[in-house]
């Protein structure tokens, strides 16, 4: 049983998880050529104030283009 673990920040939109779920797991199924039945997918989101890279809080980056 394939396992797509995807880290990365709060998505608000239900309707954009669902379809981000769906892609994973069609992308899944094409490559391992199992049922989709067979693939889990875990989001794990992140708040923006417990990100950091180069030393710097995501959050102190200013707005998301």
């Amino acid at each position: 049983m394939p396992v797509i673990t995807v880290e990365g920040p709060e998505m608000q939109d239900m309707d954009k998880r669902r379809a981000f779920a769906r892609a994973l797991t069609d992308a899944a199924v094409e490559a391992y050529g199992l049922p989709e039945s067979a693939m889990v997918v875990i989001m794990h989101e992140n708040p923006l104030e417990c990100v950091a890279s180069g030393g710097e809080l995501i959050c102190d980056r200013g707005p998301r283009e």
